[in-house]
């Protein structure tokens, strides 16, 4: 290695010993030497990234694939396929809620952290640096894999952008560093994904365990934005948000948020059709009746963010609006919903003919083929894995809006399950709620996971994301975080709140189709407040107002889509017992924020509902 390397960073000493080990370092020079190294050189159309492990011998962790396309990386165990939700553990001893690593394992982190910067002095190294968030907000990170994990280090790229070697700044400060060490998975970790976040004075170290970007390329540079803010006072949002042009030139934007799964990235994805034009909204799966729709001409999208939006007190303007930013150069886009060619066109056409080479997870790709994104790697014989991926650089998507923008409405997406008189269940959401901003916090304090996530490993039912939705990825305390966005929520009156479902309307299945047509819906009536003869207390106070009712494009959505209990496969009776099962989760998930260091408003809220407050008494308090 060449000495020189050492003057483009100002690194603890620790690091810096590992940059003077003597091996190969590389700091990449643009995003071609990236997709060389992804596939281990510019010859090869395959290549394995594995390690030797003490007392397993040789182990494969990932195999990629060159497709005409891009690279199809695939993993050899399913279980590595998602992201694992338990896999974040603290080592250091600054405030947190999260499990710290001492409690788990039963031992001191220091060890393992030498024992990994003396396997990387060992390696090959990739030394790349990049901006975690806006770059001009000025969070310098860096990143230190083995040679051989190219693809990662790409991912990262993507998702994040990257700093060229010759345009590394003088001084270069990182606030963040990710070490990847895959080996240690199974030496120490039994397998498991873990990802160790060690918060020091001034830095962040993250220690990335696995080869699954998700939980570390991704989510934790999104950890170092979310403890940036705790200190400063600011949140990043777990949202992806859209500009939307009517037919009519009507522009609203959008923000959704919610737990994995709960269809950020599909917010901005076109509304698909039949090949007749018309819209299958849902399948009764009683009847198995399908309701279709009629809607001329789709709105235009602008995407704005993705997974990851900016709330940053300096893009804050006299709008009385949530102004953000995405903090993403690259987006982490799931394809499960796409399952056969025409399922969605326009993301068909972004990764069959991509400006450049696009990097696919746990999509079954061919050498020398063209990856395609409904051909799914398989978990096991006939099960198709639930979480394919491409990441798509924001840079490849048309009509992409860089700067910051006001959030008219900021919606709430959750995944119900079916829900009938013979199993009743919490899918009892209509098409669309509008929520007062008291019950639009609650939502994002409990942020349920939902049914059927095909994004994590889990367990069946409902679980909670927690705070934003974002509390997976944070390192510090839950009630700091659920201050910050009650304040966020004071702070910004003009921005109004709605709650959206996927997946099934009582007995309808419905995929992602509630989130379109509200979205077509929302925007078409551009700043219209709902009169009180459109709206309706729900039967739940948790769901706000449910519509009377839904008319867009001359054509009334029928009001059981609405009302869920008008269905006459679920009824009262079931969509009470229905609240009742969401009312009680909520109950069970907010006692966790009743500490000394809740604000006395946040209180009143959250024993509002402990105390089954009426819909008023949530208007009152907020």
């Amino acid at each position: 290695m060449e000495n020189g390397i050492l003057d483009y960073f100002i690194l603890p000493d620790e690091v810096s010993d590992i940059l003077r080990s003597g091996r190969e370092i590389i700091i990449p020079e643009s995003r071609r030497e990236l997709l060389d190294l992804t596939i281990g050189g510019s010859g090869n159309d395959t290549f394995e990234v594995s390690y030797e492990v003490p007392g397993k011998g040789k182990v494969v962790e990932a195999t990629v694939a060159k497709c005409k396309n891009g690279f199809a990386v695939n993993y050899p165990e399913p279980y590595m396929r998602r992201r694992e939700p338990n896999c974040m553990v603290i080592a250091d001893d600054k405030d947190t809620d999260k499990v710290r690593y001492k409690d788990r394992f039963g031992e001191d982190f220091e060890p393992l952290r030498l024992e990994t910067f003396n396997w990387l002095k060992k390696q090959d190294l990739i030394v790349m640096p990049f901006m975690a968030g806006d770059e001009r907000l000025g969070y310098a990170s860096l990143v230190i894999a083995p040679k051989n994990a190219g693809f990662f280090v790409l991912a990262l790229a993507d998702i994040q952008g990257f700093i060229p070697k010759e345009k590394i700044s003088e001084n270069f400060k990182p606030c963040s560093i990710i070490f990847v060490a895959p080996p240690f998975r199974h030496t120490h970790f039994n397998g498991k994904q873990v990802v160790v976040h060690n918060r020091l004075e001034d830095m962040q170290e993250l220690f990335s365990y696995n080869l699954y970007p998700g939980p570390s390329a991704k989510k934790g540079v999104y950890s170092v934005l979310l403890d940036v803010g705790e200190k400063e006072g600011w949140i990043t949002a777990h949202a992806s948000t859209v500009r939307v042009i009517t037919p009519y030139d009507n522009i609203m934007t959008i923000m959704h948020e919610g737990a994995s799964g709960g269809g950020k990235s599909e917010m901005t994805e076109q509304l698909p059709r039949e090949l007749d034009g018309r819209i299958h909204f849902g399948t009764n799966i009683v009847t198995k009746e399908k309701f279709y729709m009629e809607l001329k001409e789709n709105s235009e999208l602008q995407p704005v963010t993705d997974d990851m939006a900016l709330c940053h007190p300096s893009y804050q303007d006299a709008s009385k609006r949530l102004v953000v930013k995405d903090a993403e150069n690259g987006w982490f886009i799931r394809l499960d919903h796409v399952t056969e060619y025409g399922s969605s066109p326009d993301l068909e056409k972004l990764c069959i003919h991509p400006k450049e080479p696009l990097l696919f997870l746990n999509i079954d790709g061919v050498p020398n083929s063209t990856c395609l994104i409904w051909e799914h790697i398989e978990d096991s014989p006939g099960k198709p894995c639930t979480n394919p991926r491409v990441i798509m650089p924001r840079g490849f998507i048309a009509n992409t809006v860089d700067d910051a923008v006001e959030v008219d409405i900021r919606s709430f997406g959750v995944r119900t399950p079916p829900c009938t008189k013979e199993n009743p269940s919490y899918g009892i959401l209509g098409v669309l709620h509008v929520l007062p901003p008291s019950i639009a916090w609650l939502w994002r304090l409990v942020a349920p996971r939902g049914y059927a996530n095909p994004s994590i490993i889990d367990t069946e039912g409902l679980s909670s994301e927690g705070v934003g939705s974002y509390w997976p990825f944070a390192t510090g305390k839950m009630v700091r975080h659920a201050n910050l966005i009650l304040e966020q929520i004071q702070n910004t009156p003009a921005t109004r709140y709605v709650l959206i479902p996927n997946q099934h309307i009582g007995a309808y299945k419905v995929g992602f189709m509630p989130q379109w047509i509200a979205r077509e819906y929302l925007s078409r009536r551009g700043g219209a407040k709902f009169r009180p003869d459109q709206l309706t207390e729900s039967k739940c106070p948790l769901l706000g107002y449910s519509l009377e009712s839904l008319k867009i494009d001359g054509e009334f959505m029928p009001k059981h889509f609405l009302q869920v209990h008008l269905q006459p496969e679920v009824g009262e009776e079931a969509f009470m017992k229905g609240a009742k099962i969401l009312t009680d989760f909520f109950k069970q998930e907010l006692k966790k924020y009743l500490t000394p260091d809740l604000s006395k408003l946040g209180r009143d809220i959250i024993e509002c509902c402990l105390d089954d407050g009426s819909f008023d008494d949530y208007i009152n308090i907020l």
